[in-house]
């Protein structure tokens, strides 16, 4: 690792990102700093501006025109990305019903296929130098799952293993790969969850999913609020990576991501996937809802488009 390293972190607007922009503002690297458009003033009232060594440029990562001219004009300004920090992130909550097609690829664009394009792009200058790092934000929704965030986790798993087969993909070029799997963060970043339309237009006299809502909106509030630890916290986790000379594949960045760890590895899955069900907050009463066996509908009351 030079002290020159050519930094490019996404995602910088908020949270974990823009924890990591405040303390590589304080290094020698050469950073690019990223966010969407409209979330650029961020980062200006933050007093992050051009300079000889930083650069700050809007990007969405699920866009192809974007990544590709903001690697053309790193390429002609620094030669190329050194170490890629695929940090950005959106988060759905909504039972799988819940969610319409345009919704998953959204999610998946933004988690998965966005950070693996800008990756295929960071990487023919790695190769050549024989050198580079990869590391993404994965979470502990990676390596488990929860009802509403159905989404979410395969967008999470589906970064998981692209980044663990990489890892051996890299092997001859000397290329870092890196995962860091935060748990529940202290922050308002719940407050930030997209919803599905019609997670969002639930109706709980109408619809029984929508007591999932009542119940784990809460919870996962309260799990978040009295976190032990920060975005910064993370962010310094991140940074020790990036000047790490070894890199672990996975990185459980959390107290609560070390403990899901080792109860998913220890616990045999049949017991695992229970003992979660039934930790999860009225769990109980999801059950007694949903046990009450609805009247079938009689097919002859609906009308058959294709009749004659």
């Amino acid at each position: 690792m030079a002290s020159t390293d050519v930094i490019l972190v996404t995602g910088c607007s908020s949270g974990i990102g823009l924890e990591l922009a405040r303390l590589l503002r304080n290094t020698t690297f050469r950073v690019v700093l990223t966010a969407r458009t409209s979330s650029l003033a961020t980062l200006a009232k933050e007093g992050f501006a051009d300079s000889e060594r930083m650069i700050i440029r809007p990007l969405d990562v699920g866009n192809a025109r974007e990544r590709e001219g903001l690697f053309e004009e790193i390429g002609w300004r620094w030669g190329g990305v050194d170490i890629l920090v695929n940090n950005a992130g959106i988060s759905y909550r909504a039972v799988v019903e819940h969610m319409t097609e345009d919704e998953e690829f959204h999610q998946m664009q933004t988690n998965y296929l966005g950070p693996m394009a800008l990756t295929r792009l960071a990487l023919p200058w790695m190769r050549s130098n024989r050198y580079g790092k990869i590391i993404s934000v994965s979470s502990v929704s990676g390596m488990m799952a929860m009802p509403t965030m159905s989404s979410y986790s395969s967008s999470k798993f589906a970064l998981e293993g692209a980044m663990e087969s990489l890892w051996y993909e890299l092997q001859p070029w000397n290329i870092a790969v890196s995962l860091v799997q935060p748990g529940f963060i202290r922050s308002d970043s719940f407050l930030n969850v997209y919803y599905s339309r019609r997670a969002a237009a639930c109706d709980l006299q109408n619809d029984e999913y929508c007591r999932y809502y009542t119940a784990m909106e809460p919870f996962i509030e309260r799990l978040m609020r009295l976190s032990p630890t920060s975005a910064r916290d993370v962010a310094k986790q991140i940074l020790k990576l990036i000047r790490a000379n070894s890199l672990p594949l996975r990185k459980p960045a959390t107290w609560d991501a070390q403990i899901f760890y080792w109860i998913r590895r220890l616990l045999p899955r049949r017991i695992y996937h229970r003992v979660l069900y039934w930790s999860l907050p009225s769990a109980k009463h999801w059950s007694k809802a949903t046990n009450t066996p609805h009247p079938k509908p009689d097919p002859r009351s609906h009308s058959n488009d294709d009749a004659i």
